[in-house]
């Protein structure tokens, strides 16, 4: 196999190539054949049959260690390790609140912490895309197994449920509904329900607008603009430590849950293979690519730069670059502004592109989720069983606030806003060069970014929530399908009997 050259890396950026797979096939065999000519089906064994939603191994290494330091950002001890950090922080400002290297140290360590998870972030949610995607594509090549396999035996006529079997059919050896989330993921979910608020975000604005008022009985001093800086840089430390806990935890309850799906599909098509001798291996599917435009080609490329090998080892060469540069300007505060200026600026641009690739991977998982839920619709439709979703589902009128979060997001994920973005960065650069960089020059790049990039990193929580509690409601309903399916099954084999 040709080796990738750096070329063709950099190449394959910000392309969003199809995605293909199929579920694993449950193997069945056939007993030696009777006095009568007939096999019967039996299972090879549960150890030869995999029944979970197969995770695809990454081939190169060092993509399987980002991916584990992608885990490691957001366990629980790193997150408590970046809380004790603040604290440690908070309480040094006591006896040194009043020197200005306190202000800074935070500064610069939220541009450094801010620009290593942007990284982890933007790859947290590629991986994600991918995952759920390949998994759709799984779904979709078992129910074409099933679709095959039912139409065998009612094209036969073989087996018939009556419409007093069709009301019992509930009684299956699963549980009736998916796993309860543990202690520490639901008290994750009601905090990033609280975060992602919009009268969270709105007190968040209330209380830089008071800030702004205390601006002429400061005389817009320097300490005054540290006070923001100091506030704005240690809630952007927590909140993408927390951002990244909470992607973490819901993404494993979401692997519990599609294990638990993939259990009970994968015990339809056995019972169904039992029932048929059908050996015929599950399909493989293809997600088409998303078409995208040329802008958002160029956000993508920027996302995976960002998210992958080549943007840690650009963080990795800046890091070294500032650090070279320590002795040369005796570690002055110009030095430490350094940091803090390129990093802040550099985060307030992946704040903009982390809202709209969350949006668009978002709306791509659900178009290939969507096609997994018409094919369950036709499935139930030709073999005319309930559909449970119908019996359910409970529709609740959208609140007030989700509509505003709902409607806040959107604007916030446009392309326009990411470029709009980019010429305020232009237009940041431009003021602190008119000050010729002094502090307040470069106190220019560090606090509206930071202003900026809390904003939109609350906005990316809100945005999480909205996509988390979509996709909890769609993985219900397919359970629910799957349940009722087995059950349908299971009467068939009775009425076979």
């Amino acid at each position: 196999m040709k080796r990738p050259t750096v070329v063709s890396l950099l190449g394959a950026l910000g392309v969003k190539a199809a995605i293909e797979d199929a579920a694993p096939t449950q193997r069945v065999v056939m007993t030696t054949a009777g006095a009568d000519g007939k096999g019967q089906a039996m299972l090879v064994g549960a150890i030869d049959n995999l029944t979970g939603p197969v995770e695809k191994s990454k081939a190169r290494v060092l993509d399987r260690w980002l991916d584990t330091l992608v885990r490691v950002s957001g366990s629980e001890f790193m997150f408590a390790l970046v809380l004790a950090g603040l604290l440690a922080w908070a309480f040094l400002g006591i006896p040194y609140g009043s020197s200005p290297d306190w202000a800074v140290i935070i500064s610069d360590v939220q541009a450094i912490v801010s620009y290593l998870f942007d990284s982890l972030l933007m790859r947290q949610q590629l991986n994600e895309y991918e995952r759920l995607v390949q998994v759709s594509a799984m779904l979709q090549s078992r129910n074409l197994s099933h679709r095959r396999m039912l139409g065998q035996i009612t094209g036969a006529g073989r087996h018939v449920v009556s419409p007093e079997q069709l009301a019992s059919m509930e009684q299956v050896p699963f549980s009736e509904d998916l796993p309860k989330e543990s202690l520490i993921g639901r008290i994750s979910t009601v905090a990033s329900n609280i975060s992602g608020h919009i009268i969270t975000v709105g007190l968040f604005w209330v209380g830089i607008f008071v800030w702004l008022g205390f601006g002429q009985h400061c005389d817009w001093s320097v300490e005054w603009q540290l006070y923001i800086n100091s506030a704005t840089s240690a809630l952007m430390v927590l909140i993408f430590a927390f951002l990244a806990t909470i992607q973490e935890r819901h993404t494993d309850y979401t692997e519990q849950c599609l294990n638990s799906i993939f259990k009970v599909d994968s015990s339809v098509e056995l019972k169904l293979r039992l029932m048929t001798g059908d050996a015929t291996p599950n399909p493989t599917v293809v997600i088409p690519a998303p078409k995208v435009g040329k802008l958002q080609r160029a956000i993508f490329y920027y996302a995976d730069l960002v998210g992958t090998l080549i943007g840690i080892v650009i963080l990795i060469v800046v890091l070294i670059v500032w650090l070279a540069l320590g002795p040369l300007l005796s570690f002055n505060s110009n030095w430490w502004l350094i940091i803090g200026t390129y990093a802040g600026l550099v985060c307030l641009n992946d704040g903009f592109i982390l809202r709209n690739v969350q949006d668009r991977l978002s709306s791509y998982q659900d178009r290939a989720f969507e096609q997994v839920r018409l094919d369950d619709e036709a499935l139930f439709e030709a073999i005319r069983v309930p559909d449970p979703r119908i019996e359910h589902d409970v529709v609740q009128a959208r609140s007030l606030s989700h509509r505003l979060s709902e409607r806040m997001g959107v604007v916030c994920s446009h392309e326009t806003t990411v470029v709009l973005g980019a010429v305020l960065i232009v237009g940041l650069l431009a003021g602190a060069t008119a000050m010729k960089w002094s502090t307040t020059g470069q106190l220019l790049c560090n606090i509206p970014p930071s202003i900026i990039e809390s904003f939109f990193m609350m906005i990316l929580i809100t945005g999480h929530n909205i996509n988390d509690s979509r996709r909890r409601a769609g993985l219900r309903t397919m359970y629910l399908r799957r349940l009722r399916l087995l059950a349908y099954i299971e009467k068939l084999q009775v009425s076979a009997a």
